[in-house]
């Protein structure tokens, strides 16, 4: 049901935004980055129940809580990064929208060093000596 109204906003918004595109275009772009954070808020409980489910399965299998910290939060900066990046190229700035990319892809890699460390320790502890 949750679909329904995120597609039922979605269009509703992109019917005003075409009306008012023509009279008011700084409008039009206010109310797209306004329905764009409206539906990440009908969405945000479904992703806490996810990271909730997570959290559980995560500690059930004795794994360090670190990690699921780590690529939950290289998950929000990927989703944060892109919704920058479609908000800035909606508003005719593909160049900033680009240089948002890229900063979401460099803290991306900064964020998984730790992991990436651990596959490279474990892949050294399996190989023979």
């Amino acid at each position: 049901m949750d679909i329904i109204q995120v597609v039922g906003i979605g269009l509703i918004a992109t019917i005003l935004a075409l009306i008012l595109k023509e009279q008011k275009p700084m409008f039009a772009f206010l109310l797209a980055t306004v329905t764009g954070v409206i539906i990440f808020l009908v969405v945000i409980g479904k992703i806490s129940e996810v990271i909730r489910v997570l959290e559980k399965m995560a500690a059930q299998a004795n794994l360090n809580m670190i990690y699921l910290d780590t690529i939950l939060k290289i998950i929000g900066i990927a989703y944060i990064a892109e919704f920058g990046a479609q908000v800035t190229r909606d508003a005719g700035q593909g160049a900033i929208a680009s240089k948002i990319e890229l900063a979401g892809k460099v803290l991306i890699m900064v964020m998984a060093i730790p992991i990436l460390s651990l596959i490279v320790e474990t892949i050294v502890r399996l190989l023979p000596s």
